[in-house]
């Protein structure tokens, strides 16, 4: 009786995951495209945006100089030594921090997860402030961040890997839990840190691009990323559905779960590492492209990379420019732009 039962749930599985398969519309090539060369613009428009404007405005023509190798020396200079690193960096933490909160929206099947719900920016951070506290420079705190991140990572799947495995809910909690945990220790430490220090510290816990000077690692994980994920669209699209529909249709759930998992947790580390705990990015940018390009993740993932990068360099050039000569945690205008953009999305949605 059992063993019917089975039967009839693998049965009903495969006849649910055909017929999603049948009747999932396949996107337009146009449509994609169009929407994809879009987003492209709109990010060379940001791009040309953050190493134009600032205490020191660049006009078109004084950037297309420098481009072309003349153009005066001060231009050079802060076009070349100061903005373009930075606004590399904030592109592709943005990428990154849009191409994790999709991947871990998929993974936990839940449209608002976000890809620090598993306590990964709480690792980041006590590694960081760690590094701060005992006086080190920013390449030391950057590899302590990264290790906290990682050391995080491999303990919310400790405590979430069971007898029967983990499941979404189980990891979910588990994540919860551990942010709990790692704020605890975060408050702590702010607590018992001398005066002087906690400027820069508060400062990288809201994201700051100030020192990111070096966004080449960023993008030596980002661009490999994109090309890991665009053949595991099909997949992740029967992934979402459900793992029994997926398992009935050949595909390898748990591997793919795991290698979703791992990425997502590494790309989150990244950016953590790059530019500090930067909210509402993963979790805002993804949730707005499905509902106007819908819900297939081929073009969902390279979509969220450009809109998330393009959405992070406006927000840091608005951040050192608002309130100039002052400069504003980058996480203070995402948290801005993505609290009543966010309340929008759910007010729709009902």
């Amino acid at each position: 009786m059992h063993d019917d039962k089975e039967s009839v749930d693998h049965k009903a599985a495969l006849e649910a995951g055909r017929d999603t398969l049948k009747n999932e519309r396949p996107s337009s090539n146009r449509h994609s495209i169009v929407a994809l060369a879009l987003l492209a613009i709109i990010s060379l428009i940001a791009f040309a945006a953050a190493v134009s404007v600032g205490s020191v405005s660049i006009s078109i023509a004084e950037l297309w100089a420098v481009i072309c190798g003349s153009g005066e020396d001060l231009h050079r200079d802060l076009i070349i030594s100061l903005r373009t690193p930075r606004a590399l960096a904030a592109f592709s933490t943005g990428g990154l921090l849009a191409l994790a909160g999709a991947l871990m929206q998929v993974l936990l099947r839940n449209p608002l997860a976000d890809p620090y719900v598993l306590g990964l920016s709480g690792g980041a951070a006590v590694g960081a402030l760690g590094a701060m506290l005992a006086g080190a420079g920013m390449a030391v705190v950057s590899g302590s961040a990264f290790g906290g991140a990682l050391l995080s990572t491999f303990l919310v799947f400790g405590l979430a890997h069971g007898a029967g495995g983990w499941s979404p809910t189980r990891l979910l909690l588990t994540g919860i839990v551990v942010a709990a945990g790692w704020g605890a220790v975060i408050t702590f430490m702010l607590t018992m840190s001398p005066a002087d220090s906690l400027p820069g510290m508060l400062y990288w816990l809201m994201g700051d691009l100030s020192y990111a000077r070096t966004p080449y690692v960023a993008w030596a994980v980002l661009v490999p990323a994109v090309l890991l994920t665009l053949p595991m669209g099909r997949s992740l699209n029967v992934l979402a559905r459900g793992p029994l529909q997926a398992a009935a249709l050949g595909v390898a759930v748990r591997p793919l779960e795991w290698s979703v998992y791992i990425l997502a947790s590494l790309l989150t580390a990244v950016a953590v590492t790059t530019a500090g705990s930067v909210g509402f990015v993963g979790l805002i940018v993804p949730h707005m492209l499905r509902l106007v390009l819908g819900n297939d993740q081929r073009i969902i993932l390279p979509a969220s990379v450009l809109a998330g990068g393009a959405l992070l360099t406006f927000a840091d050039t608005l951040a050192r420019t608002v309130m100039a000569p002052e400069q504003l945690p980058v996480g203070v205008i995402t948290a801005l732009l993505g609290v009543p953009t966010f309340l929008f999305l759910l007010h729709r949605s009902r």
